[in-house]
């Protein structure tokens, strides 16, 4: 089992890398660290800081927002990264936010979120590839740039900077169709929300994708799954499950309106539908506090270790579901990222 440890960073007011934290989780062995954007920093950026401060840990996204930036200024953002972090380290996770983001935000239209995500990765393999100067003809992209307001005067060109081989895409989703896709396409998937019965709700879907599987990503037996899992050494469980449940609140009942909510939905999934109809409908009459209490004890704690070092080394086999290859552990604790690098080395070893 690969560990991986996510920054939450991007929410907060300040920007401050844990450091420490991340130097830590290098030091045990971690696979990867991973940066993330809404609307305030975003994920590109700290990358490029710890390249500098970091020697082997692979420096991941988790997410880049598709429609911050064209496919092209991402990979250009992921070639350069790369590059000042020595080849062979970077993974590009991309996903399409929400209409309230996309549209609000960034100004553009959401569309066909699938095929713009569709259209996205092939460009930037392309731009990978050097192989031919970039052309792209797709349902959402198409480049060189011939539509409205164009003067006809678009080139195809191929990056001046030649890339490592060894940079990834990863697509996180929790819809059916990107979900195929991240098989389909993908060197890895970032589900949004997965828990035990995962395979049972998205095995499906990945093996539509993995039948038509694209040649130029890594072969299925390297495909990686991270699911995420949040862990705090505490003597009081209750205290740290209540703690995490106003952000639940806030994503399942406000991040996105009453017809688009891919939150919500993943809740849903996971076989809360009814709490999760009851978060949004309070959230969105003004009722956060009783959005908040309706978030179930079960749900956070099914998605997280809390408790003393014993208990979280007991209930630790009970995180590992079908499918997963790595772990993203959410924590900025040295004393936690160490525990879980014992934890899982005992168990299953740390790859």
């Amino acid at each position: 089992m690969k560990l991986a440890l996510g920054l939450e960073v991007y929410n907060k007011a300040q920007l401050n890398l844990p450091l420490e934290a991340i130097q830590a989780a290098e030091a045990c062995g971690y696979h990867s660290v991973w940066t993330a954007e809404a609307y305030g920093s975003d994920a590109l950026s700290p990358l490029a800081y710890l390249a500098a401060v970091t020697e082997r840990i692979k420096l991941g996204t988790a997410v880049v927002q598709v429609a911050a930036r064209t496919p092209a200024a991402t990979a250009m953002h992921a070639m350069t990264i790369d590059a000042l972090a020595g080849g062979n380290r970077t993974i590009i996770g991309l996903g399409v936010s929400g209409p309230q983001i996309v549209e609000g935000w960034y100004g553009q239209p959401w569309g066909s979120p699938h095929h713009w995500l569709r259209d996205y990765v092939a460009i930037m393999r392309k731009i990978f590839e050097r192989e031919h100067p970039l052309e792209h003809v797709g349902k959402q992209i198409n480049l060189p740039f011939t539509g409205t307001g164009s003067i006809g005067e678009g080139k195809a060109l191929k990056s001046i900077l030649h890339p490592t081989q060894g940079i990834q895409i990863w697509i996180a989703s929790g819809a059916p169709l990107n979900t195929s896709l991240a098989a389909e396409v993908a060197d890895g998937w970032l589900p949004m929300g997965y828990g035990p019965h995962g395979w049972d709700i998205h095995g499906e879907n990945l093996e539509k994708g993995f039948a038509k599987r694209a040649t130029n990503t890594v072969p299925r037996s390297e495909f990686q799954l991270f699911t995420n899992l949040t862990v705090e050494i505490t003597n009081n469980v209750q205290e740290a499950i209540n703690k995490r449940k106003p952000m639940t609140a806030m994503y399942v009942g406000g991040m996105g309106s009453e017809e688009h909510n891919f939150h919500r939905d993943s809740m849903s999934r996971r076989g809360f539908a009814d709490q999760a109809k009851m978060i949004q409908e309070r959230w969105l009459s003004g009722d956060k506090e009783g959005a908040i209490e309706a978030v179930p004890d079960e749900y956070i704690d099914m998605g997280g270790l809390f408790g003393t070092a014993k208990r979280i080394r007991e209930r630790y086999p009970l995180t590992i579901h079908e499918g997963a290859t790595g772990q993203i552990i959410r924590s900025t604790d040295v004393t936690t990222i160490e525990l879980m690098a014992e934890i899982v080395g005992e168990h299953s070893g740390l790859e």
